[in-house]
């Protein structure tokens, strides 16, 4: 499964706006989410794209894209 915020401007607000639940653990910042290196999915996969849903919705793709069937 690849979870993915196609919106750009979203993806930003949540990078920017996250808190650490792991004392210590410095959590990237939006150049640095820009300057990762991507390899995409060389096999079949269910993509959940978020941008624009709730998480319950974005729950309910997921769980559609793996029902058997």
């Amino acid at each position: 499964m690849e979870v993915v915020c196609s919106d750009p401007a979203e993806h930003r607000r949540r990078v920017n706006s996250r808190s650490v639940d792991i004392p210590g653990l410095p959590l990237p910042d939006w150049q640095q989410v820009l300057d990762r290196e991507y390899e995409p999915w060389d096999r079949e996969h269910v993509v959940v794209d978020t941008a624009g849903q709730s998480p319950p919705q974005s729950l309910a793709l997921l769980l559609r894209g793996l029902a058997p069937g």
